[in-house]
């Protein structure tokens, strides 16, 4: 069991897959000579070489298209996106095409493809290369939806996106790519989908994070603890599927509910669990479901601490949520 960090995580977890399976393949720009913007394919190239890591023009659609067709003739195609912000001009693809393609051929054609993304803020990118649109996708019937925020739940969970008969859109939170270390199994250990992570066990207030607002959450946990406030902090690693049963569960325990997402607020994917929360453990509430996000604006450079949730505005609402009851 190595100690690694998220991104070398990640990398494990491809070179693993591709050992192991023949039809993995990886394309996207820049990922081979230079091993990608970020370095999460460094190496790849060298060990199995141009025809499996595929440096392609600069071209979102183009990328997708091919993933696309490389998975209906029995491939297993991993594609990059160098940044979530650039993923737009093959929403089309994504969304109209490779959703579909299993329902419209009623399961003959399961579309092997994983889309692999760093989004978020916290690295000075500014509007451009900051964003955290996870919600789009979310909506898309036909696509999973998943976010790591530790390096085993990285590769493993990427190594089960690579086997699944579904697409999946592998949201990397680049932000913590080097922040956060931690133990990583060997070998093929899959993670499964839909079973969130207990990250703290709490009795007083439920906290939901996901992705790079995992460590400020507990941060602000640890905070909480020391003024008697017991939070729990879970982290659903999926958001689609999503482990409904955990979340509803932590609430009926606790009673109060603080979502964490640096997304937008408005018609952010912390609108959908407090719609759950509110649908099936209304009764177990004891004070208003809270939302801690970005804002509705684009992402700011030179204000991008404050647009960002921190500790601080964490624990306040759980305090908030405690007090009112």
């Amino acid at each position: 069991m190595a100690e690694l960090t998220l991104v070398q995580a990640v990398n494990r977890g491809l070179a693993e897959a591709m050992r192991a399976d023949a039809d993995v393949v990886l394309l996207g720009e820049d990922i081979g000579v230079n091993g990608g913007v970020f370095r999460a394919t460094e190496g790849l190239y060298k060990e199995f070489g141009e025809s499996r890591v595929i440096d392609t023009p600069l071209s979102e659609t183009g990328i997708v298209g091919t993933a696309i067709g490389m998975a209906l003739y029995g491939l297993k195609p991993i594609a990059e996106i160098q940044f979530m912000d650039f993923i737009y001009p093959a929403f089309d693809q994504i969304v109209s095409e490779l959703a579909k393609f299993r329902y419209r051929s009623g399961g003959q054609f399961p579309c092997h493809v994983v889309i692999r993304t760093p989004y978020g803020g916290g690295i000075k990118g500014g509007l451009y290369h900051s964003q955290s649109t996870e919600a789009y996708f979310c909506h898309t019937a036909g696509l999973k939806v998943v976010v790591p925020s530790t390096p085993a739940d990285a590769k493993g969970l990427l190594l089960t996106a690579v086997h699944d008969e579904d697409p999946v859109i592998f949201l990397e939170p680049k932000r913590i790519y080097r922040a956060v270390t931690g133990e990583v199994p060997d070998g093929d250990r899959r993670v499964p989908f839909g079973r969130a992570r207990l990250v703290r066990e709490g009795s007083d207030v439920s906290l939901f994070a996901y992705g790079a607002m995992v460590p400020p959450t507990v941060e602000a946990a640890e905070a909480l603890a020391v003024e008697g406030i017991h939070a729990e902090v879970i982290d659903p690693r999926t958001l689609v599927p999503l482990d409904e049963a955990a979340i509803v569960s932590s609430v009926e325990k606790t009673g109060r509910a603080v979502i964490v997402h640096e997304a937008a607020r408005f018609c952010g994917f912390g609108g959908e669990v407090a719609a759950l929360l509110a649908e099936k453990a209304f009764y177990s509430l004891k004070a208003p479901i809270a939302r801690v996000t970005g804002y509705d604006t684009p992402f700011p450079y030179a204000l991008e601490n404050l647009y960002l949730p921190n500790a601080e505005r964490i624990a306040a609402a759980a305090r908030t949520a405690v007090r009112a009851s």
